[in-house]
């Protein structure tokens, strides 16, 4: 598995489902997801299950600053610090899967707001994730980690569902940090929960409807769309801590900025871990490649694969799932072009697993007039134990004879399948993209029937 590039949980265990099978976002094992819990879809959702979730998560949080206020303020900073990292959901920008917890100076500079904001020590907060409007070094990822940490029971119960649900492996393992809502407090639980195998720490599944790359109460938005509206002169908030102190002293400027973003509640929707390109870019794009000169001259290599790398992911969604664009090998000599998961979605992705052993699938992008037998050489030293025995080039042009019989020989000799697909292939996956009758990938698949055919014969 370690060899696997960008393994997730349903790669390392071996099971066929693909992102858009499942109700989670489907975790990576050396990485976070970089997307991001957002309260605010909670808040708004149809669901009573989201609203009461996000009560109960208003009370925890407004608990806290009620702690605060009666002096225990010691307590109140040591349970914010402590909701303000989960790295058992793995969501964010990490390439380590390892955060940070916020230090005490930040924690006391929120709970502050209780003390200072009449009207937060009055009636506390609706929408905590405010807070990012009056405190710096507070952005998504703390808005998405505090969420996820108050809310973990039920992440826990949602996890062990999905996981019974899609025979996902489970072991018992100790999880801290659970927001125990009758007594207020964080404690420790003993339960069953995948695990990840780098480090065998515990893995929580989030739903895949409370994921979006940015809150919709976010500072960008206020400082963007709203306040600098406004504000008439450019200079009053030459930084960011100016503006933030400005909205401490004017809460009534953030309230009214607040029930905005809930009266366009509609607009705000999850965002999906994947977005395919609309048929227009994607044709757009295809007549970028057609008028594209062949070779490197004014950079038409580099262009020419990342113009199809976006197609392809495109066009092969969601049987198949992207990967990674320019995948370096361990010894970081060879550059792959792209890689997709195998997840055996569809009756020719299973036959390529059963027979090649092809757990992702390579593809090399070759901008030549004519693809060469060194071309045929470099996929096939991708070939191995990693990816298994089956590779794609896409070129301009169909193969000559010679280098063809090349790939016939190949699977004679080695039983490695390499199949050659060139902008007229392109076209078709276009025009069936378009036509939403077919499935664009029946045309990798149709020049494999072809290859095995003439395998055969």
């Amino acid at each position: 598995m370690d060899s696997l590039v960008r393994p997730r949980l349903n790669d390392f265990h071996n099971l066929p489902f693909t992102q858009e099978e499942v109700d989670f976002g489907i975790p990576f094992l050396d990485e976070d997801v970089p997307l991001y819990v957002d309260p605010f879809l909670l808040w708004k959702s149809p669901s009573m299950q989201d609203n009461s979730l996000h009560t109960a998560l208003t009370n925890s949080f407004n608990h806290l600053g009620q702690l605060f206020l009666k002096g225990s303020e010691k307590e109140a900073t040591e349970y914010l610090i402590l909701s303000s990292e989960c790295q058992e959901v793995g969501l964010g920008n990490s390439k380590t899967k390892v955060g940070k917890q916020i230090g005490a100076k930040t924690a006391t500079d929120i709970l502050k707001l209780y003390k200072n904001i009449p009207q937060i020590t009055k009636s506390g907060f609706i929408h905590f994730e405010e807070i990012q409007l009056f405190v710096d070094s507070i952005s998504k990822d703390r808005i998405s980690d505090i969420t996820c940490n108050f809310i973990k029971s039920f992440l826990i119960d949602f996890t062990i569902e999905q996981c019974e649900k899609h025979k996902i492996p489970i072991e018992k393992v100790t999880v801290t940090n659970v927001y125990d809502y009758k007594k207020n407090k964080f404690l420790s639980e003993e339960v069953y929960l995948p695990i990840n195998p780098k480090d065998i720490s515990p893995i929580l599944l989030v739903p895949k409807r409370w994921l979006r790359f940015l809150p919709w109460i976010n500072y960008d938005d206020y400082f963007g769309g709203y306040i600098s509206k406004l504000v008439s002169d450019p200079n009053k908030f030459p930084d960011r801590v100016s503006l933030l102190n400005y909205n401490r002293e004017n809460y009534d400027v953030v309230q009214t900025y607040i029930k905005l973003k809930e009266k366009h509640a509609f607009d705000c929707k999850n965002d999906p871990l994947f977005k395919s390109l609309p048929i227009i870019s994607a044709n757009r794009k295809l007549k970028e490649i057609i008028a594209l000169p062949s070779g490197n001259l004014n950079k038409s290599d580099k262009i020419y694969e990342d113009t199809i790398c976006q197609m392809l992911a495109s066009l092969l969604y969601p049987q198949l799932d992207f990967a990674e664009q320019q995948s370096r090998t361990d010894s970081g000599v060879l550059i792959r072009d792209l890689i997709f998961y195998n997840n055996r979605s569809y009756d020719f992705l299973k036959d390529i697993y059963d027979l090649y052993s092809c757990r992702q699938i390579v593809v090399e992008l070759k901008n030549v007039k004519e693809v060469e037998r060194e071309h045929i050489n470099q996929v096939n030293r991708y070939l191995n134990q990693q990816f298994g025995n089956f590779g794609i080039i896409f070129t301009r042009n169909p193969p000559p004879k010679n280098i063809y019989k090349n790939t016939l020989d190949l699977w004679a000799g080695q039983r490695k399948c390499i199949l050659i697909l060139s902008d007229d292939d392109l076209k078709l996956m276009c025009k069936i993209f378009q036509g939403k009758q077919r499935l664009p990938i029946d045309v990798i698949k149709m020049k494999y029937v072809e290859f095995s055919r003439d395998c055969a014969s």
